[in-house]
């Protein structure tokens, strides 16, 4: 089933059954983003840690969210009163992040029009799968009213915006980073380094963009501004959340932002900082990290203090109830909400042998082998942890397809973030589509340098071969994260980035539209040297915009895996040749859709989506309520005969 030898699986249970409680089973992306289901494969590895005892140990793995630190902020924004269905739609109410990416199609059907768009950081026409359909969206003002792309390097998504307002990168703006690292909490403090740097001479700078190259405008004091703008007079009751509590009346400066997160938020830390006489904004500002906790340790396995038991309730589960209020907790990393019992009661943990521990976020309080929540919301047959078959399994290909790996990259450059960068292009701008030997017979002796012809379910792009060993055959790759391209002609002269980006021609016949290669890269006079320098041609071919839309229908995960068919190039082919029809790619998005299990069929409880799974920007609890079914249409009255 799986194509790899007995052996080989055998010396791998062999592996993980003598590791004892050190296994690490970390899956980033990989599986669980390139296939229908991969889910399970993030849910059956992390039972191998439960059953080898490996989770929270040194060698194990640790749910992140406990290594993490989020210092309160001086205000924290109420939840959402209303439910957003062009981001959560109904029918993916299992989905782990927001389904953003199918934006485009959920418009399209008349879900929704957007008034304002503002793309933060984000590149959907280039990163996300479909791109010419953002095209389509970002260029449609009855769907779209206004676009304001706020971005760090100029992007593809940047050519369809009203607006594009330069943001800082890391080393522009000020943010504070908390990563799971280690057995450990930490916070880190970056700060724009010329303004940093200025203050430190005497300077007095009260706004970044005084120091930052360009107009780039760090967004702290961005959405400050926008939202005292927005709202001059607090009548819309937005403004109060930037409003300084020094000096009522005014805005919040990001001295004091910051200056009372890092004395109110972070414990230990004003104590540490006045031992070497900095307020605890000077302590960061200085040293640009600060370790909260060392050894966080299992913290399913701690105890809960009796100050947490007021009027304990433990139900047929084992879950203890109380009545004592939730401690106050300067560590904001999300986690999901606690149940509630008929009284009234927040669940605080489970009996464990008679003794109350804290347990995992999960209606259980502990992992759990049978998911209730997937049985009652219409998947009981992947209630426990299984083998999906992959949208790109052999069964489910024709015989003349291949596995097309666009989750594959040469580990350089990082999406559209990072080819602003003349070192890193240097060393990597080009993707060419590998493809082992015993594949090359079928296409007339394919030889590495050759032009193919990449046939996906939309469309297709044109690419070199490079044959090579190093993948397996039936399989080909063709790294992402490349590709870049600038618009030719007046919409795009002059504008884009020279090193890694390519000119290109975009066409449009009715649903199809045709990317074609213009110009490649070379060296060009500039106030840094090193443009005259630039010895290659190639940035690469933007395979995603031949890709559909594939949501996983459980997790919502885009499963990137494509399978293709890929050709000898045909006569009038050129390199970087991209063509795909929208019209088909929404009928794609139409099939994936049919896999799913809508909440206003399967939903237990009258629910969009079960109020204990995490998500992001969690709205009020009313929200969740399901709206009332849209009246049947009335049936068309039969004909009479001899009408």
């Amino acid at each position: 089933e799986s194509g790899v030898e007995a052996a080989t699986l055998q010396e791998l249970a062999e592996i993980v059954s003598n590791s004892g409680t050190q296994l690490a089973t970390h899956n980033w992306r990989s599986a669980a983003a390139g296939n229908l289901g991969g889910w399970q494969v993030s849910r059956t590895l992390f039972l191998l840690n439960a059953l080898t005892g490996s989770i929270a140990t040194p060698g194990g793995t640790f749910p992140n969210s406990w290594n993490k630190f989020v210092p309160r902020p001086i205000r924290l924004p109420n939840h959402p009163k209303v439910w957003n269905d062009l981001s959560w739609p109904q029918e993916y109410p299992l989905s782990m992040m927001e389904m953003s990416f199918l934006l485009p199609h959920l418009v399209k059907e008349g879900r929704g029009k957007i008034d304002t768009y503002i793309s933060r950081v984000y590149n959907p026409v280039w990163t996300n799968p479909d791109g010419f359909s953002w095209i389509e969206l970002l260029s449609d003002p009855e769907k779209i009213g206004f676009h304001v792309a706020l971005t760090p390097t100029w992007n593809e998504s940047a050519f369809f915006a009203d607006y594009i307002l330069p943001m800082g990168h890391s080393s522009e703006r000020h943010d504070t980073i908390s990563y799971e690292q280690y057995d450990g909490q930490y916070v880190s403090f970056r700060q724009p380094v010329l303004r940093a740097a200025r203050q430190r001479l005497g300077e007095e700078i009260t706004d970044t963009r005084d120091a930052n190259p360009g107009e780039v405008w760090e967004e702290n004091e961005f959405w400050i501004e926008l939202t005292w703008r927005i709202d001059p007079h607090g009548a819309l009751g937005i403004r109060d959340f930037f409003e300084s509590k020094k000096r009522p009346g005014e805005k919040i400066t990001v001295d004091e932002y910051y200056g009372w997160m890092f004395e109110n938020s972070l414990p230990g830390l004003p104590e540490k900082a006045a031992a070497e006489g900095l307020s605890p904004l000077e302590y960061m500002r200085r040293y640009g990290a600060y370790e909260v906790r060392k050894k966080v340790g299992a913290v399913y396995a701690q105890e809960v203090p009796e100050t947490e038991l007021d009027d304990r309730h433990v139900d047929g589960l084992g879950r203890v109830f109380t009545r004592a209020p939730k401690p106050a907790n300067p560590n904001v990393v999300p986690f999901p909400p606690a149940s509630i019992d008929d009284e009234g009661r927040r669940q605080v943990g489970i009996d464990v042998d008679g003794k109350v521990v804290r347990g995992f976020p999960t209606p259980t309080g502990r992992l759990e082998f049978w998911s209730r929540t997937l049985h009652e919301w219409g998947w009981p047959e992947l209630a426990l942890p299984t083998y999906i078959k992959s949208h790109v399994h052999r069964q489910n290909m024709d015989d003349d397809q291949m596995v097309l790996l666009s989750t594959f990259r040469i580990p350089v450059q990082i999406h559209t973030r990072s080819q602003n960068s003349k070192w890193l292009d240097e060393i990597a701008h080009t993707n060419p589509l590998w493809i082992h030997p015993d594949d090359t017979a079928a296409l007339g002796g394919l030889r590495t340098g050759d032009l193919v012809r990449v046939e996906t379910e939309i469309g297709y792009f044109v690419v070199k071969a490079w044959v090579t060993q190093g993948i397996r055959p039936g399989v080909v790759a063709c790294s992402h994260h490349m590709g870049r391209w600038k618009l030719d002609g007046a919409a795009g002269t002059g504008t884009g980035q020279r090193i890694g980006m390519a000119t290109v021609g975009l066409d449009r016949e009715g649903s199809t539209w045709a990317m074609t290669r213009k110009s490649g890269v070379g060296p060009f006079a500039s106030n840094d040297p090193d443009t005259q320098r630039i010895w290659w041609t190639d940035v690469g071919v933007h395979q995603n915009l031949t890709h559909a839309v594939h949501p996983d229908p459980i997790s919502g995960m885009h499963c990137w895996h494509q399978a293709v068919r890929v050709r000898k190039a045909e006569p009038g082919d050129a390199y970087g040749d991209i063509s795909v029809d929208t019209v088909r790619s929404h009928q794609v998005y139409r099939d994936w859709l049919e896999k799913t299990r809508a909440a206003r069929d399967v939903s237990p409880d009258g629910t969009r989506r079960p109020y204990w799974l995490l998500r992001p920007v969690r709205p009020e609890k009313e929200a969740y309520v399901l709206p009332p079914a849209a009246p049947a249409a009335p049936a068309e009255a039969e004909p009479v005969p001899g009408d």
